[in-house]
């Protein structure tokens, strides 16, 4: 359209850089919850050093979301071939994910109302599964993606998905799946050491620092599978990146180090995975060494660098189908339409600097540490 200032391709690069954003966003700042919610049993083994971790992340676990739903949002607007796909195909994931982040709500405001140790270490429990399967889903799914899923268009772009939720847990996807939960534990662990104190932050710090080598071992071994075992997608013949969404306009074939090709056509991807090598390796150095800010920031620079990785990997596919790979989803081919990515666009510059600018008055206000002291101190705390 010619009263719109910016070409479609760019305006479909824009968006697939927004989205990414949008899930690193969710995944440094959710993530931190969903990491204290993983070591909360482990890292509190008293019902006063519970307490305190619930009020770690209690007055601010909300405001997190909010980079999730933006996140679902952009797919269902920007591409909404993908949202149908990934919704539909993946239904059970998803309900899995959120009845587990329904529990964290429940726990908070359940755990304390009985002053019973059965009744309390049920939601102790129940705050450890909130975190740990929406962390090894969002990993497992994300596996699946370099794997391919079940699904074709027909002649009238009508989705068919052939697959059931155990079909999604093969090797490598529960592989990618502990790559998540590990590098979320690591980000937990460098909030709960920042803000506590005594052996409930020497608990994190260890705990940290075992997560956060273990995210190396196992993003490495992830990496070298999906680009020197795995089979890849290419596509072979495409639409014009102008041209209007149509994922069956293109041709598609599967082929061994497919992978790789965006690595050899592109070699400044690799500063990617390096990102979240180092990252950890900052992070794990400043958990030993008391650096609360500094092994935050590398845990935080790891996520950015594991999901850039995936991401960039991918490029430019969003969703390939196993079963039919001309059915494959991409990014020149399901997208809104231009009109639809301007407008969006509009809006997203004007309201995303609220949410960060909020977010950031938000941590402002709750920073410092949490205590038992500090507890007793607000008649408010869980």
């Amino acid at each position: 359209m010619s009263f719109i200032p910016l070409d479609y391709e760019v305006l479909r690069l824009i968006w697939w850089l927004l989205l990414g954003i949008l899930l690193i966003g969710f995944a440094i700042m959710g993530g931190r919850d969903l990491g204290v919610g993983m070591l909360y049993p482990f890292v509190g083994r008293t019902d006063e050093e519970r307490r305190v971790l619930l009020n770690l992340v209690g007055p601010t676990w909300e405001g997190n979301q909010v980079w999730l739903i933006l996140g679902g949002g952009a797919i269902f607007a920007a591409f909404p071939p993908l949202y149908a796909v990934s919704f539909s195909g993946f239904y059970i994931a998803m309900i899995a994910i959120l009845l587990a982040l329904i529990l964290r709500p429940v726990g908070f405001k359940y755990r304390g109302k009985i002053a019973d140790p059965r009744w309390r270490a049920t939601w102790d429990w129940a705050l450890f599964v909130g975190g740990f399967v929406p962390s090894l889903v969002f990993g497992v799914a994300v596996g699946n993606l370099f794997l391919g899923a079940p699904f074709r268009f027909d002649e009238t772009l009508r989705v068919t998905y052939e697959g059931n939720f155990f079909g999604l847990l093969t090797p490598f996807a529960l592989l990618a799946g502990l790559v998540s939960v590990t590098m979320l534990v690591t980000q937990g662990a460098t909030v709960i050491a920042g803000r506590t104190a005594g052996d409930m932050a020497d608990r994190a710090r260890r705990y940290g620092r075992w997560a956060a080598l273990a995210t190396i071992v196992l993003f490495a071994l992830g990496g070298l599978v999906a680009l020197f075992v795995l089979s890849g997608y290419k596509i072979t013949s495409a639409q014009t990146p102008l041209a209007p969404s149509n994922p069956l306009g293109k041709t598609v074939v599967i082929e061994p180090g497919a992978w790789r090709a965006n690595y050899e056509l592109m070699p400044w991807m690799i500063a990617a995975p390096v990102i979240a090598v180092l990252g950890s390796l900052v992070a794990w150095w400043g958990l030993g060494a008391r650096r609360g800010i500094i092994s935050l920031f590398g845990s935080s620079a790891a996520i950015f660098g594991i999901i850039a990785t995936a991401g960039l990997t991918l490029f430019p596919f969003f969703m390939p189908s196993s079963i039919d790979p001309v059915s494959s989803l991409t990014l020149w081919d399901a997208s809104s339409s231009q009109l639809t990515l301007f407008t969006m666009l509009i809006a997203t510059a004007v309201f995303l600097p609220i949410v960060i600018v909020y977010t950031a008055w938000v941590f402002r206000v709750m920073r410092g540490p949490v205590t038992t002291q500090s507890l007793g101190k607000n008649p408010n705390a869980y």
